[in-house]
């Protein structure tokens, strides 16, 4: 079953440039700075994926606030998560053009923005401009960041690196629902969302941490490799240098006329020192003006190419089964969340529940699932692939199971299974990395992301509408887990069919 990096697809990245000498790395690389950088991530996962989860506080506020149906007003919290990550392929212009440091930020100051406009809300439509699309958007443009960060900063710990920053969800469920449930009771649902905005600012902190590597540093985090990874770069040097042949050299040739265009600049600066009466300030705008146009030129042309142009994503079909599996995960594990109570409100173990609540066993051992996963995968002798379609099957029998279970230990356990298999999304980023390399990164997360927000935003409605029909929730777990199964089989295919493609053949041709 052990499926290597040339099994499950071809990198797009530079790494299958290895030089002859050993460089030696960066220290900020897998130490050092990195150790901040998942810093920053786990407390942005604490503000951000944290406080989604525990919107269920906010929620009951709105309906006696607005008295309006439980469908539309569960669509503010739907709207809220969905955006946070459909937005990620767009995220990623951002990250072409500025860099993760100054998206993070900016990201920051408009989700704080979106918080601060809900607290003076007067209907549920407008909760869903300021805090299901303003704030939603400002979430996506950190949390994407932060993800990719991480990936950048790390090489031979990067699955446990990404399952120490993504516990800040678990963490910040607990810590979010505590804090939401004292201010609305203490201070009223409007003032608490208007302090939660000035916590949200927080994240322009982290974002500021998100110390952006140079290429060099890029460069020598994959010049020390292993023999068999070297061998697995000459196996696919031809596919690489094909993309390389029809995606790098025009954007050289873009970098050389880039670099034209700014000493034409240079040069009329020059003169305009000699001349008199010729106005500085305004030479200095122009050359300013000119290379941020510089700068999103190239970051939009390298946003274009991994979607459209001849190094498009697209065009790995491992990766497209990676989407299509990513549209049916997510809501494999946020309809638990939010159906669970009503399952248990009709089973009769209300008393049993509010002891020790079925979603909160799930939040805790999904932290230690993350932190788990991500080590075994670290290990020399394991296939963070192989990790993760494991961990997968697992968390698909569970749904398939959990409507057979009726009572609560039954339900606590495979409500258990639940939380520790689900901590693979540890690993997507990892998994996401292998398949494209550190290059296209943000706008393949962003892609994944994206999937998973679709999901994510339409799974628990499609779940109360088959409830609605049927009067059960079972078929509601029966359809999701037969969907999430079908994603898995895409996982399992794709590869075999990449491994049996002649090696020979050009990349277009491999696909026809």
């Amino acid at each position: 079953m052990y499926a290597s990096r040339e099994d499950i697809g071809y990198d797009f990245g530079d790494d299958s440039k290895v030089g002859s000498k050993p460089i030696k790395p960066n220290p900020n690389i897998d130490g050092g700075w990195a150790w901040m950088i998942v810093l920053s991530s786990f407390l942005v996962h604490i503000l951000i994926m944290g406080s989604q989860m525990a919107l269920g506080i906010l929620n009951m506020e709105w309906l006696e606030e607005f008295n309006q149906s439980r469908g539309l007003t569960a669509w503010v919290s739907s709207l809220s998560m969905g955006i946070t990550l459909i937005v990620g392929p767009f995220i990623g212009l951002f990250i072409s053009m500025c860099g993760c440091r100054m998206t993070a930020i900016i990201g920051g100051i408009l989700n704080a923005l979106g918080w601060i406009l809900s607290a003076y809300a007067s209907n549920v439509h407008y909760l869903f401009l300021t805090f299901g699309v303003t704030a939603g958007i400002g979430s996506g443009m950190v949390y994407l960041p932060a993800v990719v960060m991480v990936g950048q900063y790390f090489q031979k710990r990067r699955a446990l690196a990404q399952g120490l920053s993504t516990t800040g969800t678990g963490f910040g469920a607990f810590l979010m629902t505590a804090l939401l449930k004292y201010l609305c009771t203490e201070f009223g649902w409007r003032n608490a969302m208007f302090i939660q905005g000035a916590i949200s600012l927080n994240l322009c902190v982290c974002g500021a941490l998100m110390r952006p590597l140079s290429p060099k540093d890029l460069r020598e985090k994959y010049v020390v490799r292993s023999d068999s990874e070297e061998n697995q770069a000459k196996a696919l040097s031809h596919s690489t240098e094909t993309v390389k042949s029809n995606g790098e050299e025009p954007e050289k040739k873009e970098e050389a006329a880039n670099e034209e265009v700014l000493g034409s600049v240079q040069h009329i600066e020059t003169g305009g020192k000699s001349g008199s009466g010729r106005s500085m300030y305004g030479l200095r705008l122009f050359k300013t003006v000119s290379q941020l146009t510089v700068t999103v030129r190239k970051g939009f042309a390298l946003w274009y190419s991994s979607y459209f142009g001849a190094a498009s994503l697209f065009t790995n079909r491992v990766f497209v089964a990676f989407i299509i599996w990513a549209l049916f995960a997510y809501s494999s594990f946020v309809i638990p969340f939010i159906h669970l109570p009503e399952i248990v409100k009709q089973y009769n173990l209300s008393r049993q529940d509010n002891v020790f609540p079925l979603t909160s066993i799930i939040a805790i051992v999904h932290i230690f699932g993350k932190v788990i996963l991500g080590i075994i995968s670290d290990l020399p002798c394991i296939s963070t692939w192989n990790v993760f379609l494991m961990s997968n099957f697992t968390l698909v029998t569970c749904i398939l199971t959990l409507p057979l279970m009726q009572t609560y230990i039954g339900l606590a356990v495979v409500c258990a299974l639940i939380g520790f298999s689900s901590g693979y999304f540890s690993l997507m980023p990892v998994v996401t990395e292998d398949l494209v390399g550190t290059k296209h990164l943000a706008n393949a997360y962003g892609i994944i992301i994206c999937a998973n927000g679709i999901s994510a935003l339409f799974g628990p409605p499609f779940a109360g509408w088959i409830y609605d029909i049927t009067q059960k929730y079972d078929f509601s777990f029966y359809i999701a887990g037969l969907l999430y199964m079908v994603g898995i089989v895409f996982l399992l295919i794709q590869p075999c069919i990449q491994k049996k493609e002649p090696r020979g053949k050009s990349t277009e041709e491999a696909q026809v």
